[in-house]
């Protein structure tokens, strides 16, 4: 696929995806690739073997290397947690790119996260605005994966809790818990002493009983191929 057919088929994601495909190690394909990471930041979408192609491809070019390019990239891959997108790209990022201050902040911004520190992301984060604010989605993207991270291990969440994880307070934390309540299930309890718990819907992760009936009713045959791919 020709330099000028790329351009003409640049738009949609099956485009930008062929071009990943036919021209994985063609720097002629940068600038698309760069085209398409703001793209996916307008448009609040997400293409992480495009953002990896790119990488690479710094890897070859480094003088061609956008620093802006590549923190937006890291930003979308922390959006993407649980998903170990993050450190996928890392890996691509050579070590003197990742002793630049925005990468240190995005470094320790992400260990953050991985380690269920979130009162200390969120001060970390809103030092760092001018990075963070410039990808749309961003604080819902890390609310959500809190509310991921709590939904593992707990039942039942003190408000206090919750509201740290999700750095939400006050009125807007009321309104935030309205939504939750009428469109995914949570129930609020209040509780003598310990003020508002949040019930979060019971799954395998959270109840003992629904693991273990989930861990029961696995497919033989899935657990065969598990085991032919291990040995």
């Amino acid at each position: 696929m020709g330099r000028e057919t790329a351009k003409a088929q640049q738009g949609t994601a099956y485009t930008v995806e062929q071009l990943v495909a036919f021209n994985r190690y063609n720097p002629d394909i940068l600038p698309d690739l760069e085209n398409y990471v703001n793209e996916q930041v307008s448009s609040q979408t997400y293409s992480l073997e495009s953002n990896l192609c790119l990488l690479r491809l710094y890897q070859f070019e480094p003088e061609k290397m956008s620093s802006q390019i590549v923190a937006r990239i890291l930003v979308k891959a922390l959006m993407a947690m649980p998903a170990p997108d993050f450190s996928l790209c890392l890996f691509l990022i050579p070590e003197r790119v990742q002793m630049e201050e925005q990468f240190k902040t995005l470094i320790v911004l992400s260990h953050y996260l991985e380690t269920g520190r979130f009162r200390q992301f969120w001060d970390e984060a809103a030092k760092s605005r001018h990075i963070v604010e410039a990808v749309p989605g961003f604080e819902q993207a890390i609310q959500d994966y809190a509310i991921h991270v709590l939904s593992l291990t707990y039942q039942r969440i003190p408000r206090t809790v919750l509201a740290e994880a999700i750095n939400i307070e006050g009125l807007a934390l009321d309104k935030f818990l309205e939504h939750q309540v009428a469109n995914s299930g949570w129930v609020i309890e209040k509780s003598q002493g310990r003020g508002q718990l949040i019930v979060l819907p019971r799954d395998e992760y959270n109840d003992p009983i629904l693991k273990k009936n989930t861990a029961d009713s696995v497919p033989f045959e899935h657990i065969a191929h598990i085991l032919n791919n291990l040995s």
